[in-house]
């Protein structure tokens, strides 16, 4: 997998409290609840209070609920003293969303809300993590290019993975094919941004859309479908839903010359997320507001 991570946060707050009861917070978010009374009982902690913000479009296909996870399973740490073990919190997290509440998903998410940065991920019997050496102009010319646009539509990730998941243990060619086509254009794109060729990268993004998009007739939505056309008609070089899709948001890379262009023709189509790329992960600190570019 190759996985880049934004700077969009969930932030989770502790504090002393021994009347607080998770499962029946005044006023928090119903499905944030059991997320965080799984975490209490993983680490063990109790007579605490534990507040949590996300900055996170509803339902956005960006990993909100891993940022979720490891936001208050960090906090869980420091309030018991323990130095962060990033792949520990990454994959106590996934187990919190599979096991626990229930929740079909992979790890590539938790993992890039702990490490942070851009990560070439293996999964084998463990998870191999490799930080990929991003340039700053690289980085940059990414944040300038890239346009993410939020589609408002709800994302059924849950039902979609498990009809992949599925069709892949029956041996299904189509989605086979589909997902080591996938597999094959990650590596690809992991070298397009240590080498900083956007260009191709864009080009690989493009065709990693139409190998997803195979996967499952529920992924693309004619919404999505729109996007990607206006903005490959503007002159993009690729574009993508994220997540497992179904809604959620789309991922544009223009060309180097046309990033106006691009953006005005996907703008009426949904609302654009401002961004940049997030090199820390997990940290101690609340993040600084994020400011439109």
């Amino acid at each position: 997998m190759c996985n880049v991570a934004i700077n969009r946060y969930a932030t989770a707050t502790v504090r002393a409290d021994e009347t607080y009861r998770p499962d029946a917070a005044a006023g928090a978010p119903t499905s944030t609840d059991p997320l965080v009374a799984a975490a209490l009982r993983r680490a063990g902690v109790s007579g605490v209070r534990v507040e949590l913000t996300s900055d996170f479009p509803v339902s956005s296909g960006l990993g909100g609920s891993s940022a979720a996870s490891a936001a208050v399973l960090g906090a869980l740490d420091r309030w018991r003293g323990v130095e962060h073990d990033r792949a520990a919190i990454a994959e106590a997290g996934r187990s919190i969303e599979v096991e626990e509440m229930r929740i079909a998903g992979g790890r590539q998410d938790h993992y890039a809300a702990t490490y942070g940065g851009a990560l070439a991920l293996t999964f084998t019997e463990a998870v191999a993590v490799n930080r990929i050496p991003v340039s700053s102009e690289t980085a940059a010319e990414f944040e300038r290019r890239g346009i993410l646009v939020y589609t408002g539509e709800s994302r059924v990730s849950g039902s979609t993975i498990h009809a992949v998941i599925d069709a892949y243990r029956d041996r299904d060619p189509r989605v086979r094919g589909a997902l080591l086509a996938m597999k094959t254009l990650a590596a690809g794109m992991a070298e397009m941004l240590e080498s900083g060729d956007i260009d191709t990268l864009g080009a690989m993004i493009a065709e990693h859309w139409l190998h997803q998009r195979e996967l499952h007739p529920s992924i693309p939505t004619a919404r999505i479908d729109e996007i990607v056309m206006r903005a490959h008609g503007a002159g993009a070089c690729g574009a993508k839903a994220m997540g497992a899709s179904g809604g959620g948001c789309v991922f544009v890379l223009s060309a180097a010359d046309n990033v106006d262009a691009v953006r005005a023709a996907v703008v009426p189509l949904g609302e654009i997320v401002p961004f940049a790329i997030d090199h820390h992960g997990l940290a101690d600190v609340a993040p600084e507001p994020i400011s439109p570019h």
